[in-house]
């Protein structure tokens, strides 16, 4: 079985079905050489807070506190928040689990990735976070890089760097790197950003900058390399390291809660 440390530090066992084929052999953590590349550094972020993996450890800092918890896991190559469960997958073993509160570990197959709403198989098909059947990409002939469900409550994937809308597959733009979320959708980006009421923000050059509606730069505060999103009202960044900083809309930062 898959364990993980509970706040208290003890081991806490995630229930899975051993005779079920999508289990592979032991509980060894997948070897990191055999995720996707895209996997190096992921983040979703939510109301809740933000999750991200990077390669492989799954983490998750919830709202107010954002305070990191970092369960032991064998390699994860994604992470998302459903019904407020921050979620990551387990490709070693086929399977999703949730990062804290309530212990839930549900076997889906081989994942590349995952939205706020469904599981992408390597196979390009989809489930729920449930396991039920839903609708995918299959056949897109590789693994999506990324997933994410746009302002609109639809799901697009990038695939090759192309952005693609589910179930329909309409390619909406190619080039991009990632996938940002804006209120009526997702647009792709050639660095991390998200759109929101007060301006777009985006990771650049050292800096995490806001943009108003014109694209002008009004505010700039120095920041690595990382991954950017809107947690309510607050603008969230968190690094490869682990690092996350919680800022106001107009990038003064936040007090964060204990």
């Amino acid at each position: 079985m898959v364990s993980r440390a509970s706040r208290s530090g003890r081991p806490r066992a995630l229930p899975v079905l051993l005779l079920l084929p999508l289990w592979v052999a032991g509980c060894a953590p997948a070897a990191l050489g055999e995720l996707p590349a895209g996997a190096a550094f992921r983040a979703a972020f939510s109301e809740q807070g933000v999750a991200w993996v990077s390669s492989g450890r799954a983490c998750v800092a919830r709202a107010p506190s954002f305070r990191p918890e970092c369960p032991r896991l064998p390699a994860a190559v994604d992470v998302a928040w459903n019904a407020a469960n921050a979620w990551a997958a387990v490709p070693g073993l086929g399977v999703i689990v949730t990062l804290d509160r309530a212990a839930r570990t549900v076997p889906v197959g081989p994942v590349a990735a995952l939205s706020g709403a469904q599981v992408y198989r390597e196979d390009g098909s989809a489930v729920t976070f449930a396991g039920a059947p839903a609708s995918g990409l299959p056949g897109v002939g590789f693994r999506a890089a990324a997933a994410v469900t746009g302002g609109d409550g639809r799901d697009y994937l990038l695939v090759g760097g192309e952005v693609r809308r589910v179930p329909d597959g309409a390619v909406l733009s190619r080039g991009a790197a990632f996938l940002s979320v804006t209120p009526d959708g997702v647009v792709g980006s050639a660095a991390p950003q998200v759109e929101t009421p007060w301006g777009t923000y985006r990771l650049l050059g050292g800096q995490l900058e806001r943009l108003d509606v014109a694209g002008r730069v009004v505010a700039s505060v120095p920041h690595g390399p990382g991954r950017v999103g809107r947690v309510g009202s607050l603008i969230v960044t968190v690094e490869a390291s682990g690092g996350v900083r919680v800022f106001g809309p107009d990038l003064a930062r936040a007090e964060q809660g204990s």
